[in-house]
C-alpha cells in the first residue's frame, strides 16, 4: 500500500443573502486579505475563486484536499443590470459546485430562520443545499446570546437538503470555527486529483484584485455617501523592472454630482482613497505599489450595455 496521502478536490460555493460574511469568510480561509470586504450590502459583485489546500484524515487516511472556494454575491432580486450580473454570478456558483457552504447571519433575526429559504429571492440557495453536500456556516456567533444558538443550529439542522449537513457556528471575523468548517467541506469532496497548482490562490489576474481592494476603500472611505453606482476599472497595471507596481485606475460614477462626492473638497477624498488603496494592494502583493486615481463620469452605466462590460460586468442586459 502507497504512503502516499489520497487526494480530493472540487468547487465549493460560498453561498448566501447579502452582507452575511461571505467575503471576510474567505479572506480568512485563504489568510489573505483577498477580496473586498465592507460593511456595506453588495460589496461583492463577481465570482471568486481562491485556492485552498487542506490536510485532514478521512475515514482512517490521510488525505490532501484542493478546496476551490468561489465567493459570490449576496443572494437577492433587484432591477438594473448589475443586480440582475450579480444574480447571474451566484446562481452560476450555486449550479456548477460540488459542495454548498450556506452562511446565514446569526444576528439577522429573519434571516437566520430557516423558512427564509422559501422567500422567492433565496430559491436558489434552497435548491443548491438539495443538489449537492452542505455545511451551513453560523456567522457572527461571537454577537449572539448562547440560548439563542443551539436552537438555532437544531433548525437549521432539520432543513431539507442532500443528506445530513454539519451546522458549524463561525465568527469569521476571529476566526472562530473556520477550521472545523474546512474539515467538514474537505469530507464532502470526492476522491480525484488537484485541480489547480499546488502554489495556486485564485483565478484571478492581479490587476482584478487591485481594482476590488481600491473598490474596497471607496465603501470605507465614504459609507453612506458611496453612490450604488461606483465602479473602478484598472487601465494601467505596470510591473517595474526593481520590483514595485505602478497602477492607473478609473473610478467610474453616473453622474457629475457623485464625482463630486469621490474626488471631495479640492481633492481630499480622493487623494485619502489613494492612500488608504496603496496601503491594501501593498500589503497584497507585498511589494512597493504606486497608485494614481481618477473619476470619470459614464452614464447609467450599471443599466447595461457597453458601460456595463467596460467595468467587467458583462452580464444580461
Amino acid at each position: 500500500m502507497s504512503d502516499e496521502p489520497t487526494t480530493r478536490a472540487g468547487f465549493c460555493a460560498l453561498l448566501g443573502l447579502p452582507n452575511v460574511g461571505k467575503s471576510t469568510l474567505m479572506n480568512r480561509v485563504l489568510g489573505k486579505r483577498l477580496v473586498a470586504v465592507s460593511a456595506k450590502p453588495e460589496t461583492t459583485r463577481n465570482r471568486i475563486v481562491g485556492v485552498k489546500m487542506v490536510t485532514s484524515e478521512i475515514d482512517g487516511v490521510e488525505t490532501k484536499t484542493q478546496i476551490a472556494y468561489v465567493d459570490t454575491p449576496g443572494l437577492q432580486d433587484g432591477r438594473g443590470a448589475l443586480r440582475r450580473f450579480m444574480r447571474d454570478e451566484t446562481t452560476t456558483a450555486a449550479g456548477d459546485c460540488d459542495v454548498a457552504l450556506l452562511v446565514i447571519d446569526a444576528t439577522d433575526r429573519r434571516g437566520r430562520n430557516p423558512g427564509r429559504l422559501h422567500d422567492q429571492d433565496a430559491q436558489p440557495l434552497a435548491a443548491a443545499i438539495k443538489r449537492v453536500p452542505t455545511v451551513i456556516a453560523l456567522n457572527k456567533i461571537d454577537k449572539v446570546a448562547k440560548p439563542d444558538l443551539l436552537p438555532l443550529m437544531e433548525a437549521w439542522a432539520a432543513v431539507e437538503a442532500h443528506g445530513p449537513v454539519d451546522v458549524i457556528p463561525i465568527a469569521a471575523l476571529h476566526g472562530d470555527g473556520v477550521e472545523r468548517v474546512e474539515q467538514a467541506i474537505a469530507a464532502r469532496m470526492a476522491p480525484g486529483p488537484h485541480l489547480f497548482p499546488e502554489d495556486m490562490v485564485t483565478d484571478r489576474a492581479e490587476s482584478f484584485l487591485a481594482g476590488e481592494l481600491i473598490r474596497e476603500q471607496l465603501y470605507h472611505q465614504l459609507g453612506k455617501e458611496l453612490p450604488y453606482a461606483a465602479g473602478v476599472v484598472i487601465e494601467k497595471f505596470e510591473e517595474r523592472p526593481g520590483g514595485d507596481v505602478a497602477i492607473g485606475a478609473i473610478i467610474c460614477v453616473e453622474r457629475d454630482s457623485q464625482k463630486a462626492i469621490v474626488v471631495g473638497k479640492g481633492g481630499a477624498r480622493i487623494k485619502e482613497l489613494g492612500i488608504a488603496a496603496r496601503e491594501a494592494v501593498t500589503e497584497l502583493f507585498a511589494c512597493p505599489v504606486h497608485i494614481s486615481l481618477h473619476v470619470k463620469v459614464v452614464p447609467d452605466w450599471t443599466h447595461g450595455g457597453a458601460g456595463l462590460i467596460k467595468l467587467g460586468y458583462q452580464g444580461k442586459s
